[in-house]
């Protein structure tokens, strides 16, 4: 399906700030330094769609966008070492678990790693969340222009040992620099809004 339109809609710091559509969602979350502006943009065909920094930690607050009026992106607060204070990191914290556990129009979310790294604490956190409260997920490996092709079956069996996971979950290699991977990340956020959508229409 092509992505004719994906514009910002509103950014939010509670739950009575979201959209009140009743539109399925895809969430993309990982840590402060993963990518996820860079992948945001690369997916939307979008030069400046989400503000990509030098500096972690620059998302604060969940931004909505609209895709064709079929769902919507949202960009989670980055979690990791972004240079906050610990009141603010608590505070994104309980927003995130808030937006997590008690948004309905949330059917699925994107999960970034590094490719080239273990997966941090938060990292395995975050996928043991989604496994228990079964909300289907995509595992997005940042930056795999870094790493040969030779090495990345070794990094991939990292990643998926360190994560424990013991089932197979939608997994891709992701590069911002050579669009590597976003044909199939876009499919795969198609599939989860179109399930939504008849999901919400029962």
């Amino acid at each position: 399906m092509s992505w004719k339109r994906l514009e910002f809609v509103t950014s939010s710091k509670s739950l009575d700030g979201c959209p009140q559509a009743n539109l399925p969602e895809v969430a993309f979350a990982g840590r402060s330094n993963v990518g996820k502006s860079s992948l945001l943009n690369t997916i939307a065909g979008r030069k400046a769609l989400a503000k990509v920094s030098g500096k972690p930690g620059k998302t604060r607050l969940l931004n909505f966008f609209d895709l064709d009026g079929r769902g919507h992106l949202v960009d989670l607060p980055g979690y990791g070492f972004a240079a906050v204070s610990k009141s603010i990191k608590a505070e994104w914290g309980r927003f995130m678990s808030e937006y997590l556990k008690n948004r309905p129009q949330l059917i699925g979310l994107v999960q970034l790693l590094d490719c080239r790294h273990e997966p941090s604490q938060q990292d395995k956190q975050m996928v043991a969340w989604l496994v228990a409260n079964e909300l289907p997920f995509f595992l997005a490996l940042t930056k795999s222009d870094k790493i040969s092709r030779g090495k990345r079956q070794k990094h991939q069996s990292m990643i998926l040992k360190s994560l424990n996971l013991q089932t197979q979950v939608p997994l891709q290699f992701f590069s911002s620099e050579t669009g590597e991977g976003k044909a199939e990340l876009r499919a795969w956020v198609d599939g989860a809004l179109e399930a939504g959508r008849v999901q919400m229409l029962r």
